[in-house]
């Protein structure tokens, strides 16, 4: 059975092409191996969706 990894205390971070208005803006965080944790930058304290690599790579370059 594979677990879920737990983003709590995780260090979050946002693109370096969000503005400083206070936008639609999301973060990421490090250090997962074989996953990426997601989460609103407007509320931090909420839910985080973690994803695959995979998935996060295809969503990025879906993006460009």
């Amino acid at each position: 059975m594979e677990t879920r990894p737990d983003p709590t205390g995780a260090q979050w971070r946002k693109s370096s092409y969000s503005g400083t208005s206070g936008g639609e803006c999301i973060e990421v965080a490090d250090g997962f191996p074989g996953a990426v944790p997601v989460r609103d930058s407007k509320n931090p304290s909420g839910p985080a969706l973690v994803m695959g690599v995979e998935a996060w790579q295809a969503f990025v370059d879906g993006l460009r």
